[in-house]
């Protein structure tokens, strides 16, 4: 977690008097663990002339830094603005969770109701001229629906016209009494999943203990997203949570992720049975009774998979506009296929 920073005196004494419009730009950094004026520029032309040669030439490929930038339209508290998250691909990622975990900050220090649009940007073409307007575009049209989204869409339009015909025996109804085995948490468990709700752990390894039929604790030692794979057991399952630090689109985020680890047919039968069977009550209870609420539920069989790439684009899935064309399978060689000979009465006739 990251402390609050503190905003200097100076900052919040511009920050006052550039809503009057006076300012075109302000660009705000981070220093000394404190909120800072980095520089500013005076309108010159239109908004949209001033942009580009203005902007641009203040952002930095290794530093990142807030950007509030003046429009030329107002609303009911004066000018509207566009607040700019810079966070370059280059720049340490310390420094990205850092600016992630005090954007709100700077947005309420100026007044959120003085902000139009906020604009991220890893690269120069996120935040150009070109780049804003092909954002402003995006958010007033729809928002694109996931591929799951699209199936929902598609399953409720087709209930909507087809009466559904409940039967006493149903597949759902069969999975209702399947509820998975209900084995309780030992002490040390539920005290270590107390601590990660309050988030003052961040990784939980638990283990079926077969004879006493309960889950324990095997460990909840400090683990960053490169450790994980080593976290993972070659030769028995385990369950583990994970609190997954990371930023997206220049916010900071804490996700919860839920990993079950099965390597494989080296274990017995009996444990895959056996923790398959507690997996879905174990999340229950802990989503109920510690409020935890997970963000991705994993399943893998080797540890090796949880990469920093993998864990962000499970928790974070790209979304496809366009589903992948079927291909449709070639034909038979030729039009008409090959030639036979059909024997008849009395001759050979040719069939082509």
């Amino acid at each position: 977690m990251f402390l609050a920073l503190v905003v200097t005196p100076e900052l919040r004494q511009f920050l006052a008097r550039a809503r009057g419009g006076a300012v075109r730009l302000i660009k705000v950094c981070i220093q000394d663990e404190q909120l800072v004026l980095g520089s500013h520029r005076e309108p010159e032309n239109n908004w949209d002339q001033d942009y580009d040669r203005l902007l641009l030439p203040l952002l930095d490929d290794q530093e990142p830094c807030y950007i509030l930038y003046r429009l030329d339209s107002q609303n009911a508290l004066g000018f509207e603005w566009i607040f700019i998250s810079w966070s370059p691909d280059q720049s340490p990622v310390k420094q990205k969770m850092l600016y992630a975990a005090t954007r709100a900050t700077v947005k309420k220090e100026f007044g959120g109701g003085h902000v139009k649009y906020e604009l991220f940007g890893t690269a120069e073409e996120d935040v150009c001229l070109q780049g804003y307007q092909h954002h402003v575009s995006s958010c007033s049209g729809p928002a694109p629906l996931t591929l799951a989204e699209q199936e929902l869409r598609r399953i409720k339009i087709t209930e909507g016209r087809v009466k559904q015909v409940k039967t006493d025996v149903s597949v759902d109804s069969k999975h209702q009494t399947l509820q998975g085995l209900a084995f309780p948490l030992q002490e040390t468990a539920r005290r270590a999943l107390q601590q990660l709700a309050q988030k003052r752990i961040n990784y939980i390894q638990l283990r079926l203990d077969v004879e006493k039929e309960t889950i324990e604790l095997v460990h909840s030692n400090p683990t960053e997203t490169c450790d994980l794979p080593c976290r993972v057991p070659k030769d028995t399952p385990r369950y583990h949570f994970f609190l997954y630090k990371h930023c997206h689109e220049g916010d900071y985020l804490e996700s919860i992720v839920f990993i079950y680890s099965m390597p494989g047919y080296s274990c017995s039968i009996k444990e895959r049975m056996l923790y398959s069977s507690c997996k879905s009550r174990l999340l229950e209870d802990v989503e109920k009774d510690y409020h935890l609420e997970i963000t991705k539920k994993l399943e893998i069989d080797n540890g090796d998979e949880l990469t920093e790439d993998f864990l962000y684009e499970e928790v974070h899935p790209k979304q496809y506009a366009h589903k992948q064309a079927f291909a449709k399978p070639r034909g038979p060689a030729g039009k008409r296929g090959h030639k036979r000979l059909i024997k008849s009465t009395g001759e050979t006739i040719q069939n082509s």
